[in-house]
C-alpha cells in the first residue's frame, strides 16, 4: 500500500513539473511574440516619421513620398514632361503620343518606357515599374486618380497655367534640384523685364493675339491661358476684347478674328488635332477674310513657333515662347 502511495505521488509530482516547463515556454513564447510586434511597431513609426519618407507641400496639399525619389513614372501631365526636360530628370515611365515619345522630350525618354496615351493610362505597366511617385494630371477624374494612389504616391500635376512655377518647385524638391529651378525662374524673370521694356514701347497701339487651330477650328482663349499668359500677363501688352471676354477655350470666326484684327498672329497648328482637316492651316491662310487682317498684310503671321505638343504654360514653354517674341518681335 505504501509503495502504491509513493508511486502516485511521484506521478503528481512528474505532472506538476511538465505544466510548470510549459508555462515557461508559453511566457517565452509570448514574450518573444511581443518583442517582435514592438519592433515592426517601432520600425513603421519610424518610417512614417520621416526616416526613409518625407512630407512635401505643393498647392496647399501635404504628401508623404520617399526620402529619395529615383523613380519616376509621369501618366497624364504633360506639364510634368515639359519640367522634367527643363530641369533635366529622366523618368522611368513617360506619357507616349500615338504610340511613341515626341521629339520634343527626347532629352529625357532615353531611360523611359510608355505608360500610355496622355489620357489612357496603363496601370499594369506602371505597377511593373515600381515608381517612387507618380505624377498624374488635376484633368483626371477620381476613378484614375484612386487606381494610382494604389500603386504609388500619387501628386496631381495642375494643368493650371498660373500654377507653373509650383509646378517646377514640385520637381525640384521631388529630386533635389531646388538650386537649378531658383536659377531657371531668375533668369527667365530677368528675361521678361528686359523684353518688357523694349516691347511695351514698340507695341504700344498694336493688337498682338495666339489662337489655336483644333479640329478644323480656331481658337482663342482666357488672357491667362495658353500663349496668353505671356504675352498679356508677364510682358503687359493690351488685351483684345475677344480674349478678355474668352472664359475658357471658345472658338473664333473668321469674321471675329477680322473684328479683332491682330497686327501680329501666333498660330498652333497640329496635325494630331486635325486629323479630320488636315488642310485646315492652308485654309485658313488662303481665306480671303482672313488675308484682309494686318498681321496677314503685313507679313506678322508666326506659324508654330512652339512645337504644337507644347502646353504653354509650363516653363519650358514659357521660355522658348519668349525666345520667338524676341527673334521675331523685338527687331
Amino acid at each position: 500500500m505504501k509503495k502504491k502511495f509513493l508511486f502516485i505521488s511521484f506521478i503528481a509530482l512528474f505532472m506538476l513539473l511538465l505544466a510548470a516547463c510549459g508555462e515557461k515556454k508559453a511566457v517565452e513564447e509570448e514574450s518573444s511574440a511581443d518583442t517582435t510586434k514592438e519592433e515592426v511597431t517601432q520600425t513603421k513609426e519610424e518610417s512614417t516619421n520621416g526616416n526613409g519618407t518625407r512630407t512635401l507641400e505643393y498647392l496647399g496639399e501635404r504628401y508623404e513620398v520617399p526620402e529619395k525619389v529615383e523613380r519616376i513614372v509621369v501618366t497624364g501631365a504633360m506639364e510634368a514632361m515639359e519640367d522634367m526636360v527643363v530641369l533635366d530628370v529622366h523618368p522611368v515611365g513617360a506619357i507616349a503620343v500615338g504610340g511613341k515619345f515626341p521629339e520634343l522630350y527626347a532629352s529625357v525618354t532615353d531611360k523611359a518606357e510608355s505608360i500610355g496615351e496622355k489620357i489612357k493610362p496603363n496601370f499594369e505597366k506602371i505597377l511593373e515599374l515600381d515608381p517612387d511617385v507618380i505624377l498624374g494630371s488635376t484633368k483626371f477624374p477620381e476613378e484614375v486618380q484612386s487606381k494610382l494612389e494604389k500603386i504609388a504616391p500619387t501628386i496631381l500635376v495642375s494643368h493650371i497655367s498660373t500654377n507653373w512655377e509650383s509646378n517646377l518647385k514640385l520637381l525640384a524638391e521631388l529630386t533635389g534640384k531646388q538650386a537649378d529651378a531658383e536659377k531657371i525662374l531668375s533668369t527667365y524673370k530677368a528675361d521678361i523685364e528686359a523684353a518688357k521694356a523694349t516691347l511695351n514701347e514698340k507695341l504700344q497701339d498694336q493688337k498682338v493675339a495666339a489662337i489655336r487651330i483644333r479640329g478644323g477650328q480656331a481658337y482663342v482663349y482666357p488672357k491667362e491661358v495658353f500663349l496668353n499668359a505671356v504675352l498679356y500677363g508677364e510682358l503687359g501688352l493690351a488685351v483684345p476684347d475677344e480674349v478678355a471676354k474668352a472664359k475658357s477655350q471658345e472658338a473664333i470666326s473668321v469674321e471675329q478674328l477680322a473684328d479683332m484684327n491682330p497686327d501680329y498672329l501666333f498660330v498652333q497648328f497640329s496635325t494630331d488635332e486635325n486629323a479630320d482637316a488636315p488642310n485646315a492651316l492652308e485654309d485658313f491662310k488662303k481665306n480671303p477674310i482672313i488675308q484682309n487682317i494686318n498681321a496677314f498684310n503685313n507679313d506678322q503671321v508666326f506659324v508654330n513657333v512652339l512645337d504644337p505638343l507644347m502646353e504653354g504654360g509650363p516653363a519650358y514653354s514659357r521660355i522658348k515662347f519668349l525666345e520667338a517674341i524676341q527673334q521675331n518681335l523685338v527687331k
